[in-house]
């Protein structure tokens, strides 16, 4: 093992108590701005006032929802107008997307939202049945800076303001140090001429911040979360740089990036080290289900019996780090279809939802399927070990394999977990693939990197249950008829409609409109792409990172009836002797 950085990295707030707090400045007002849950701030701002301060301390992430949440007063309020900040250096939607979900949890108001000024401040105007009206600036503190690819960021930042001292300016916290901490390590560490990178380059954080519930949906603010994600794509876009591949390259395999980060208290303690993958791959705990009424992912090794107790030809592609990637073709006289799951295994109810569609249609002997359960287990297997101390974050370190890269994007020399689908698709012939996925059940942030997860803004909060087909050009008329046909039957669940509605309704609020086509309900992206290997995928995607209980139950459902629908409709779009 390789360690490149290990350090402890003093916790702002309790600088600030240090400073503020020593009898010194009695009298004194100040406002700071930090990545801090409110019962943090809120107790320093009880001792700062026994030390004769009166300090006002707020969250520098997602400020506006934090002042709805903490300080504006609903009681009686039948209006709400917010005039976000536009700045030239953001996307013009960055300040509207930052106040997602407020749409959901001011329900029931009339609520406006609006463009304003370049000043990082949003004016806040609401009307109370009274006839009274209360004005609020909520001031959102962002400073701009390089980032690790050479461009300029508007980020979120700690921020102090001191009455009477004209005292106005950055106040840089452990959260963005942490991160510049690690960014600078990697950026000077001397890296082998070719990829992969290394076997593990593992990020081991503990920092104290925001961990908040929100009553809509699955929501939660996690600066956690945010982290993880921020450290996560950030070094995937700084070895594609060192690669010389372009920003929207998914093929480049740096390796297997693990930030893993946990909660504690007082200083923030970080250490980045590159690690070996271990002699034979370890699984973690994962406790049994009952597949159809599974209320959360099971474990490799219960996913591999399964398959065992499946009719079919075994066939075998091999991980990374040497886990098997097994799947089963059973031949029959309808047109074949693959079915996979667990491309992106932190995507869990398509894994579910596989098995149980699978197990249905083999009880028709003229099935013509090939099916993998898991196409990613080395990515399976971190979830798993990611999840035990944080179950419910996105954890998109676990998306990809252990060479760093997308199954779908292995470009080989040899093939790894890709080489099962290329076995799948040589035995079976298949010219349809259905190939489950899910996406954030929750928002989406890179805070240190300009907020929006950039290449994935559309992915950055939950719009309902989505369909993607991908179709070689002359299936265009096959591509519409099959999603017509699917989406269909996938209307029929209950409350799935009124899921997708509900869902596409604040998505569109936050982020300035529906850019995709809704076909029976189901929001759907059409387009000719000669990439895949069948002339048609389809793509599920529901909004599954972070789910548990019912939510995953009504998930994986979703799944098995669009591989169900699949199946059945494919026959009469293609020919039966296709």
């Amino acid at each position: 093992m390789t360690v490149l950085l290990d350090a402890r990295v003093p916790r702002t707030l309790d600088v600030l108590l240090r400073e503020w707090g020593d009898g010194t400045h009695r009298g004194a007002r100040i406002e700071a701005w930090l990545f801090e849950d409110e019962k943090a701030r809120r107790e320093a701002e009880v001792a700062l006032a026994a030390a004769g301060v009166t300090a006002t301390l707020r969250s520098a992430y997602k400020p506006l929802l934090h002042a709805f949440l903490e300080e504006i007063d609903l009681a009686g309020a039948v209006r709400v107008h917010v005039r976000y900040p536009v700045h030239p250096e953001a996307l013009p939607l960055r300040f509207l997307s930052e106040a997602y979900p407020l749409a959901a949890l001011l329900d029931g108001l009339e609520t406006h939202f609006e463009g304003g000024e370049a000043d990082l401040t949003y004016r806040v105007r609401v009307d109370y049945s009274d006839g009274r009206v209360a004005e609020h600036s909520v001031f959102a503190p962002n400073r701009l800076r390089e980032n690790h690819i050479g461009e300029t960021d508007l980020t979120p930042t700690g921020w102090i303001k001191v009455s009477g001292e004209g005292r106005d300016e950055t106040l840089v916290t452990e959260f963005e140090t942490v991160f510049d901490r690690v960014m600078s390590a990697i950026a000077a560490h001397r890296w082998p001429d070719k990829e992969p990178f290394a076997e593990t380059i593992a990020i081991d954080v503990v920092i104290p911040g925001i961990e908040r519930e929100l009553p809509y949906g699955d929501e939660v603010m996690s600066t956690r979360e945010a982290l993880h994600e921020d450290f996560y794509f950030s070094l995937i876009e700084f070895f594609k740089r060192l690669s010389r591949r372009p920003p929207e390259d998914r093929g480049v395999q740096p390796g297997q990036i693990v930030p893993d980060i946990r909660a504690g208290e007082g200083d923030a303690l970080v250490r980045l080290s590159l690690r070996p993958f271990a002699v034979l791959p370890q699984d973690p705990f994962r406790t049994e289900v009952e597949i159809e009424v599974a209320d959360r992912a099971p474990g490799l090794a219960q996913m591999h019996r399964e398959l065992a107790a499946l009719p079919g030809r075994t066939f075998e592609g091999q991980s990374r780090e040497g886990r098997p990637v097994r799947g089963i073709y059973r031949a029959g006289s309808r047109p074949a279809v693959l079915v996979s799951g667990g491309q992106h295994p932190n995507e869990t109810t398509g894994v579910v939802g596989a098995l149980r569609a699978v197990r249905r249609l083999l009880a028709d002997p003229a099935t013509n399927i090939a099916y993998i359960p898991v196409e990613n287990p080395d990515g399976y297997a971190l979830h798993g070990r990611l999840c035990e101390a944080n179950p419910r974050h996105m954890h998109h370190a676990a998306r990809y394999t252990s060479l760093g890269s997308d199954v779908e994007y292995d470009h080989g020399t040899p093939f790894y977990e890709k080489g099962a689908r290329m076995q799948a698709l040589e035995m079976s012939g298949a010219k349809l693939h259905v190939n489950l996925h899910g996406y954030p059940a929750h928002e989406w942030t890179r805070p240190l990197t300009g907020y929006l997860p950039r290449g994935f803004e559309l992915w950055t909060i939950p719009k309902g249950f989505f369909i993607i087909v991908r179709h070689h050009p002359e299936w265009a008329e096959k591509a519409r008829a099959l999603v017509e046909r699917v989406t269909q039957r996938l209307s029929a669940i209950p409350g799935l409609p009124e899921f997708n509605r509900r869902q596409i309704e604040i998505c569109s609020i936050h982020s300035g409109g529906t850019p995709y086509e809704i076909i029976n309900h189901i929001p759907c992206l059409i387009s000719p792409a000669d990439r895949h290997l069948t002339p048609l995928t389809l793509i599920t995607e529901f909004p599954d990172e972070t789910i548990y209980g019912k939510p995953f139950q009504f998930g994986h459902e979703v799944q098995m009836t669009t591989v169900l629908a699949a199946e059945e409709a494919f026959p009469e779009i293609v020919g039966a002797g296709a």
